[in-house]
């Protein structure tokens, strides 16, 4: 995204100052309007988005851990946001309230496969990392290990 971001805003660029900055091809033929303006609106749109994305990844949006100790009868899931006030993002209940652990899979397209915590009062809390789906075999091997360990049962297999 941001390289065609920086190639459309400097396409839109060329064809306003009529000199050629990109280094393949030559923009300068480009109409200033509409296309060098449709060609920089949707570069300015461009970089815009990347910066964002970049961002997300610099500050590690939605990282965190999850934490299960038997000592303290608790469970935190700890996940961090964007900076501000709320940066960090925690759920901890203990650990009687947590009825299941439930495993959602879903393949096609889009697929997901995500390990939920279910509290009592019917929350869903998800465990697992957004981004490339695990496999089966470990998505099952750690929902079956954390149910046996917290001592309730695995639910969605």
């Amino acid at each position: 995204v941001s390289i065609g971001g920086i190639g459309f805003f400097l396409a839109g660029l060329s064809s306003y100052l009529n000199m050629d900055l990109l280094p393949i091809g030559d923009a300068t033929n480009l109409i200033f309007i509409p296309q060098g303006v449709a060609m920089g609106f949707y570069g300015v749109a461009a970089l815009l988005l990347s910066l964002y994305l970049w961002l997300t990844i610099y500050w590690d949006i939605g990282g965190g851990y999850n934490e299960f100790n038997q000592e303290t009868a608790m469970v935190r899931v700890v996940r961090s946001g964007f900076p501000g006030k709320n940066r960090e993002v925690e759920f901890s209940c203990r650990t009687e309230d947590v009825q299941s652990i439930r495993v959602d899979i879903k393949e096609g397209l889009n697929p997901r496969r995500v390990l939920y915590v279910r509290t009592k009062d019917r929350r869903e809390v998800p465990l697992t990392r957004v981004g490339q789906p695990i496999s089966l075999s470990e998505l099952e091997n750690q929902g079956a290990e954390l149910a046996r360990f917290l001592g309730v049962p695995l639910e969605g297999l």
